[in-house]
C-alpha cells in the first residue's frame, strides 16, 4: 500500500531555479506539510520506492505555480465586478497558485488596519489560491502604514492621478513625503500607478473626437503622463533612497530611458508590465469595445516591441495580469485575463525565441521576490511550497466565454488561439485543478491568506 504522506512527480522537463534550460528531475512532496522535500536530477530513479506513488508526466513540463502580484479582486464592496471565489478559481485554472490583491477597488479599501481585517474576513474560505495583500497609501493615512506592515501587508500602492474611485484618492508630493518618512527603514515597498498630469498635459482636455473610437481614449492618456510620473518618482527616490520603489503596469516605452538612467544610478527601482501590453497593440483594437480599455492604455506596435526588448534586457523585471474587471455596463478601465497569462506569454514569446525558463522568471520568481514571498513561493526548490503546474506546451485552445472562469465573461483575448494548456495545478501538494477532467477540487477552496 502506498505511503500517503509522500508522492513524487517525474518529468523530463522541469523548470528549476538558476537554470536556463529545462531539466529532467523527480520532485518529492510531503503531503502533510505541503512542502517539496527532495529534488533528484534525472528521471532514472522514478520507479516507486518505499511504496511512494510516482506521477510520471513524461515530456510534459513541470513548472512552479505562478505568482500574480497585481490582481483586483474587489471584495468586499464591488463583487459584481469580481470576488475572491471567482477570481482565484480563474487563477488556479491557469496555473496561478498565489495572487496578491490590490487595495482597491474593494469597499472599504485596504488603507487602515480595520479595513484590512474586513477584507481578510471577507476572503476567508473563498480562495482557491493562496492570497497575499497590498495596502494603500492615500492622503492622511501615513500613521496607518506601520500597523499594516505588522499585520502582513506586502507593500503600499499609491496613485499620482485620480484612481477613478472616490475612496482611494491620489497623493501629491506633500502626501508622499509624509508617507516616506514613515516607511524609511521598514521591510516594505512603495508601488506607483505612474501617470501624472501637469499644466501641459491633462486627461480632462476636450478632444473633438468620436468617444467610441479607441484612438480617442488613447489620445486622452498620452505617453507624457507616464514619463512625467516616472521622472518625478525617480527624483523623489534620490531623496529617500533606502526604500524600494516599484512601477506598476508600465505601458509607455517612452519612459524606459528614465528608468534605465535611474537603475544606472543605483536606485532601488523595479518595474512590471502586463500581459496585455505585450500581447496586444492599439492597431488590433476595434472601436466600440470597452473590454480593451485600461489605464495606462495599450499603445502601438512599435511601443509593444520596445517593451519586449526591455523585458528581455532586464529593464522590466516581471509580468502580471492587472486583472481588473467589471460588468460591461460599468465600462471600467481594466483587462480581464486571470487564467490566461501563461498561455499568452508562451504564444507570443515563442515567436521571439523566448524560453519557458525566461517566462517563469518573469511570472513566478520575480513576482514572488517583489511581493516578499520568495522564501516559499515562485520556484521549485526544497523547502518551498509544493505549488506545481503540469503543463502541455504543444496543446492549444481558443479563448471563449466558456473557457473563462472569472465572474464577468468578457475579455480582450476572446477569439484568440493560444498555445500551452494547464493539465493539473497542485497547491501545497494538493491537486486543486484537473484540466484533463475539467474539474476543480471537490473539497472546495484550499487557499491560505498569507
Amino acid at each position: 500500500m502506498a505511503n500517503p504522506q509522500f508522492f513524487k512527480i517525474s518529468s523530463q522537463n522541469v523548470v528549476l531555479p538558476d537554470t536556463e534550460t529545462l531539466q529532467a528531475a523527480v520532485i518529492t512532496v510531503d503531503v502533510h506539510t505541503g512542502k517539496i522535500v527532495d529534488i533528484e536530477r534525472g528521471t532514472t530513479n522514478h520507479l516507486p520506492q518505499d511504496d511512494i506513488h510516482v506521477i510520471d508526466v513524461g515530456a510534459k513540463f513541470v513548472l512552479p505555480g505562478l505568482v500574480d502580484a497585481h490582481v483586483h479582486l474587489n471584495e468586499p464592496g464591488r463583487t459584481g465586478w469580481e470576488g475572491f471565489w471567482t477570481g482565484t478559481r480563474a487563477a488556479i485554472s491557469g496555473g496561478v497558485t498565489t495572487v496578491v490583491d490590490m487595495p482597491l477597488n474593494s469597499i472599504p479599501p485596504t488603507t487602515t488596519l480595520e479595513n484590512f481585517h474586513v477584507k481578510r474576513t471577507s476572503a476567508e474560505g473563498q480562495c482557491w489560491t493562496d492570497v497575499a495583500f497590498w495596502g494603500g497609501a492615500i492622503p492622511g493615512n501615513q500613521k496607518d502604514l506601520k500597523p499594516l506592515i505588522a499585520a502582513g501587508v506586502k507593500g503600499f500602492k499609491c496613485y499620482l492621478i485620480e484612481s477613478g474611485v472616490e475612496e482611494f484618492p491620489r497623493v501629491d508630493e506633500h502626501d508622499l513625503r509624509r508617507h516616506l518618512e514613515q516607511l524609511q527603514g521598514e521591510p516594505t515597498v512603495l508601488l506607483f500607478h505612474a501617470e501624472l498630469e501637469d499644466h501641459q498635459c491633462s486627461t480632462k482636455e476636450a478632444l473633438p473626437l468620436d468617444p467610441t473610437h479607441y484612438e480617442t481614449f488613447l489620445s486622452s492618456r498620452p505617453d507624457t503622463l507616464e514619463v512625467n510620473a516616472i521622472s518625478f518618482i525617480t527624483r523623489l527616490q534620490e531623496e529617500y533612497p533606502s526604500l524600494r520603489y516599484h512601477i506598476v503596469h508600465l505601458s509607455s516605452a517612452s519612459a524606459l530611458p528614465t528608468i534605465r538612467a535611474a537603475k544606472s544610478r543605483g536606485l532601488k527601482l523595479t518595474v512590471e508590465t502586463c500581459f496585455h501590453y505585450l500581447c496586444l497593440s492599439s492597431d488590433m483594437i476595434p472601436n466600440g469595445h470597452p473590454e480593451f480599455k485600461c489605464c495606462p492604455p495599450i499603445r502601438d506596435e512599435s511601443n509593444r516591441e520596445l517593451l519586449w526588448q526591455a523585458l528581455m534586457d532586464g529593464t522590466i523585471g516581471s509580468v502580471v495580469s492587472d486583472h481588473s474587471p467589471c460588468d460591461i455596463m460599468g465600462a471600467w478601465g481594466g483587462i480581464s485575463s486571470l487564467g490566461l497569462g501563461l498561455s499568452l506569454l508562451w504564444t507570443e514569446g515563442r515567436r521571439r525565441g523566448i524560453t519557458i525558463n525566461q517566462i517563469i522568471s518573469w511570472v513566478s520568481q520575480k513576482t514572488a521576490e517583489h511581493a516578499g514571498l520568495s522564501e516559499t513561493k515562485g520556484s521549485i526548490a526544497v523547502g518551498h511550497d509544493a505549488d506545481l503546474v503540469i503543463w502541455d506546451p504543444e496543446a492549444e485552445f481558443k479563448v471563449s466565454t466558456e473557457s473563462l472562469h472569472f465572474k464577468n465573461k468578457l475579455s480582450a483575448f476572446e477569439g484568440m488561439t493560444l498555445h500551452g494548456v494547464v493539465l493539473q495545478t497542485f497547491l501545497r501538494g494538493s491537486l486543486v485543478y484537473d484540466g484533463v477532467k475539467g474539474n476543480f477540487d471537490p473539497r472546495g477552496p484550499r487557499g491560505k491568506l498569507l
